[in-house]
């Protein structure tokens, strides 16, 4: 009886991470407020900033976002170049910083469904990413300038999910809600992760946010390494 021959596995082939920074520098009004950013983040990682106020946290999500253009160095995100495809980038990404992003006239529905929109989402998924972050109900059509701080960051969290984000930029996300809030905020990005995002969060809550991630980079005076990578 003939045997067929085994045939081995073909080796697997590593994912592209979604964050790759090698030495990335960025200047604002000819200061570096990122001074050797180098980093790498894969598909479905939560990955916490620390570092102190003006360490360039917020700097290197913005960044990342493709708002931030790089001066030296080089960055890619989802495979596409921080210095010349940052409108590829944008799409796929959602910017959570302190200011919640909203429209102060709208309704929440109207918010949520608005952002959705730049990305097909429908009325339904609106519908549906308002009630995860519970502002659906009798808060779905107040106006936005009338809610509490709370309620205005669950609607910006609202947002992000209606847009379906792949990579979750967030700068300090806690702030603004309550004990319940909170959680639910850290079960909406569990929940997120386990659909193929990813997330990259600065926070100075390091016991709250360190639960959550998968590992932790400093950032301080404008330079991030990876544990690691070369100098």
């Amino acid at each position: 009886m003939d045997v067929e021959p085994e045939v081995p596995n073909p080796p697997s082939v590593a994912a592209a991470p979604v964050v790759a920074l090698d030495d990335a520098v960025a200047v604002i009004g000819g200061f570096p407020v990122l001074a050797g950013a180098t980093l790498s983040i894969g598909v479905g990682e939560i990955v916490l900033l620390r570092g102190p106020n003006g360490a360039g946290k917020t700097s290197l999500l913005r960044m990342c976002a493709g708002l931030l253009p790089i001066s030296r160095g080089s960055g890619s995100i989802f495979g596409f170049d921080l210095a010349t495809q940052r409108d590829s980038i944008r799409p796929r990404v959602g910017l959570l910083g302190h200011r919640n992003g909203l429209y102060g006239d709208l309704s929440v529905f109207e918010n949520v469904t608005f952002w959705g929109s730049t990305v097909g989402a429908t009325s339904a998924e609106a519908e549906a990413a308002m009630s995860r972050l519970g502002v659906d109900g009798r808060l779905r059509d107040v106006v936005v300038s009338k809610l509490s701080a709370g309620q205005k960051r669950r609607t910006a969290l609202a947002c992000l999910v209606a847009r379906r984000a792949e990579l979750w930029l967030l700068d300090e996300p806690h702030a603004g809600l309550d004990a319940a809030g909170r959680d639910e905020l850290d079960g909406v990005l569990r929940q997120a992760v386990g659909s193929g995002a990813t997330v990259l969060v600065a926070s100075h809550e390091l016991e709250r946010a360190g639960s959550l991630a998968d590992r932790i980079v400093d950032v301080v005076a404008g330079q991030v390494h990876e544990p690691g990578a070369s100098t």
